[in-house]
């Protein structure tokens, strides 16, 4: 008969999870401390625990939402710098560019599209003109059907 080992099982379980717990918290610490954004997914991804195990640890829920209140809402967005800002004057000169191009290729389109009807229609004004004529190799006889 095998020896039970379900107490050494049950200690490494406990370890383990002491573990897990010590490296969320030291995660929420560094990031308080480094002025970094908290929230559920960043901490998890810093401590290397789930999202959903955080979610169920109570005090650890409660951290992550007081320090989340208290650095403000995370954007997604990178915040730039009020220097490197476009202000609205350049925004607006860089709309009027744009729609200048905008102006410029749409004429260019019409222009295009003129010409290539232009071809078209000498290409086919010469196919009509051609097959009058006499049948060229390509095109092939015109077999008439008579009355049945």
């Amino acid at each position: 008969m095998r020896a039970d080992n379900s107490p050494h099982i049950v200690a490494a379980a406990r370890e383990r999870a002491a573990a897990t717990r010590e490296r969320a918290i030291a995660a929420l610490r560094h990031m308080d401390a480094a002025g970094q954004p908290v929230s559920f997914d960043a901490v998890a991804r810093e401590a290397g625990v789930s999202r959903s195990w955080l979610y169920t640890q109570p005090d650890l829920r409660a951290e992550i939402n007081r320090l989340r209140e208290r650095h403000g809402p995370a954007s997604s967005a990178p915040q730039v710098p009020d220097q490197q800002r476009a202000s609205d004057t350049s925004l607006l000169r860089r709309l009027e560019t744009a729609t200048a191009r905008n102006r410029q290729l749409e004429a260019e389109v019409r222009e295009l599209r003129d010409q290539l009807a232009r071809v078209l229609g000498q290409q086919r004004v010469a196919a009509v003109t051609s097959s009058g004529e006499t049948s060229s190799p390509r095109q092939r006889p015109t077999k008439t059907i008579g009355p049945c």
